[in-house]
């Protein structure tokens, strides 16, 4: 098929605002510049400090643009015809008549047609109990708005339908899906390829919330991208990829960096390189933690069945009504355990698989995408000696790494340039006052767990966070009496309160910095069958203001597992082992390091009526923080 540069028929149904939305996708500070007019145009790429260099041109009207749709080997919308993925190629001139061929920057999406309104499920109910959308107090969360591709930020749909007329005056013919990556890799001399997922946009299929079919989807294009799948143009003619090299690196935020963890799991030959940003290894700990039914920050009462309707976006509004009812049911908010639905969209399973050299990115204060999502796939990564790198700041959700980082690794291993990548060091993380710090890795290898007891209160304030052994023997109980409608920071500053239990360090004398997972180990009793289990790591200033570093949770009714519930029997002791998410964190010499424990928490968890009551025996219980130098450098600062 001849190149093209217009849109098929069916793309004028795409609404405005995706395309004012594509626009704004680009990787922030980052500046281009086109070979000078009088230069002889390259015939292939130009490497300078171990980075491929933008001599190629950054005219968009000089690029060529192509739209395909890709075939998939499955049929999720169950309509006798396998599923076809909408996709877009972005290629320099030099690729048609250059002889020049192309490594590819590949970005999948559900998010490039906008969303649907959408209501969550109510949170304000007991424990075990099942409410669907619509049926108590869900609000409606991402109604109203389109996500970002390239952050998973809310914008204005009129704000973006309003840029139309100006974003094709400014740059010509746009494709129908984004421009975003364009403007810094082609003129490196790299095609940039944007495909939406299943049951999105122009692709067929049914969106499943991470679901196999999905990963098969965003597969399918490397696959036809190393000329193993078919494609077709909008007329049906087939499309070969013969500008190519094979070799793809994928990259996105959110859902659009949780689709190439899924496709490297599959360990697709052709990917050579992904970088994953603020990206989900396992939607079980999206929307769980430990049995416990936990809300992705900011979303409260979201679950997989209400994301696949947010992105249900295709044109047949019916197809794939069952397969969303079926998310709903499979998906199990009553019990919050971990089941084959989870199993299936656990990408950890297949992280053997991996090859694709992984540079991930998180924000260390992302409530969205936890951090627990990047440091578990890191980590089984690094047991696998895939190439790896990570980059740490100290944002929110989103957060790319600046172009330099991702030049030299596109250039290493999408151009197979030896420029040492691999022997830089593997850890890049933003500090507290925003200075970024190379280390050699992450979690920091010298840091150990301190085993830290907890002290009850002497005052009916706050207890001792301690290496000292407190009174061994008969029981020393404390009691929590759940109150779900106080937020976690509004009982972590409280002086007192009945509705928490807080531990603190003395003033530490020096720096003091946790790098990795904080674990709680607590023995609990309960006045009622369920119980929800909060912890949160906490840093007090000299005033007493508390900032909570970082939290876990737990269902104490799946103490012995993730996968089965088990009743509890008031008034009977257990033990609860559990994680918070990890962190890398300095706490400041004056300040001190606190433990707070509470029931419900008003942002994640269900939120049953007030007054279920918690005993815990602090003799017993104990919490383990990974701290550079280990317990002696707790000690040596606690003073």
């Amino acid at each position: 098929m001849a190149p093209t540069s217009f849109r098929s028929p069916g793309s004028i149904r795409r609404g405005a605002a995706a395309l004012g939305l594509a626009a704004t996708m680009t990787l922030a500070g980052v500046a281009t510049t086109s070979a000078p007019a009088d230069a002889a145009a390259p015939v292939g790429p130009v490497f300078q400090n171990g980075m491929a260099q933008p001599v190629f041109s950054s005219n968009r009207n000089d690029w060529i643009r192509q739209e395909v749709w890709v075939e998939t080997p499955v049929d999720s919308d169950g309509d006798g015809r396998n599923d076809r993925v909408h996709a877009e190629v972005t290629r320099l001139q030099e690729t048609e008549t250059g002889g020049l061929k192309s490594p590819v920057v590949y970005e999948a999406s559900p998010y490039y047609a906008g969303g649907n309104p959408i209501t969550n499920h109510d949170v304000d109910h007991e424990l075990n109990q099942a409410v669907r959308p619509g049926k108590g107090k869900g609000k409606l969360e991402r109604g109203g708005s389109v996500l970002d591709p390239a952050t998973d930020e809310r914008l204005a749909v009129a704000a973006d339908a309003a840029d139309v007329g100006r974003l094709s005056a400014d740059t010509g013919p746009q494709p129908a899906i984004s421009t975003s990556h364009e403007s810094n890799w082609l003129p490196r001399g790299f095609a940039v390829v944007h495909a939406e997922s299943l049951g999105s946009g122009k692709s067929d299929g049914c969106p499943t919330t991470g679901g196999r079919n999905e990963t098969i989807g965003a597969k399918s294009v490397v696959d036809w991208l190393n000329g193993r799948a078919k494609a077709y143009d909008a007329a049906g003619g087939e499309v070969s990829a013969t500008w190519t090299t094979g070799k793809v690196g994928m990259i996105g935020t959110s859902y659009n960096g949780t689709l190439p963890n899924a496709v490297a799991s599959t360990g697709v030959q052709g990917l050579e390189a992904i970088v994953p940003i603020s990206a989900i290894s396992s939607w079980y700990d999206y929307y769980r933690a430990n049995g416990a039914v936990v809300a992705a920050g900011g979303y409260q009462g979201e679950d997989a069945d209400v994301l696949a309707e947010y992105v249900y976006t295709r044109a047949d509004r019916q197809i794939c009504r069952s397969v969303i009812e079926e998310l709903e049911k499979e998906q199990d908010r009553v019990t919050g355990d971990y089941s084959s639905f989870w199993d299936e969209r656990n990408y950890m399973n297949d992280v053997e698989k991996v090859h694709a050299a992984v540079l991930v990115a998180h924000g260390l204060n992302d409530w969205n995408v936890k951090t627990k999502q990047a440091a578990q796939w890191y980590e089984a990564l690094k047991a696998r000696n895939v190439p790896h790198k990570i980059y740490l700041h100290q944002g929110g959700h989103g957060g790319s790494p600046s172009v330099d980082v991702l030049n030299r690794w596109f250039t290493r291993y999408l151009w197979d340039y030896k420029n040492g990548v691999e022997n830089d060091p593997r850890a890049l993380i933003q500090r507290e006052d925003r200075t970024l710090v190379e280390y050699p890795e992450w979690p920091e290898p010298t840091a150990a767990d301190a085993k830290l007891n907890l002290a009850p209160s002497t005052d009916g304030t706050v207890g001792v966070l301690t290496r000292n052994k407190t009174r061994r023997g008969k029981p020393v109980t404390e009691t929590i009496v759940d109150d779900a409608s106080k937020p976690a920071q509004t009982l972590a500053d409280a002086v007192t309160s009945p509705n928490r239990l807080a531990y603190k360090s003395g003033a530490l004398s020096g720096a003091v910095r946790l790098s990795g997972t904080p674990e709680v180990s607590l023995q609990m009793s309960f006045g009622q069958p369920a119980a929800n289990v909060t912890a949160l790591l906490v840093d007090y200033d000299q005033n007493g203001k508390a900032k909570i570093i970082t939290r876990g949770w737990t269902d104490p009714q799946n103490r012995k597992s993730i996968s089965k519930t088990e009743p509890i029997k008031p008034g009977k002791t257990y033990g609860l082992d559990f994680d918070m998410q990890p962190h890398d964190y300095v706490f400041q010499t004056g300040h001190r390091i606190g433990i707070v424990l509470l029931s419900s928490d008003y942002e994640y968890t269900i939120r049953p009526a007030p007054g279920a009551t918690l005993h815990l025996d602090t003799v017993k219980s104990t919490v383990k923080l990974p701290i550079v130098g280990g317990a002696a450098a707790f000690t040596a600062a606690n003073g």
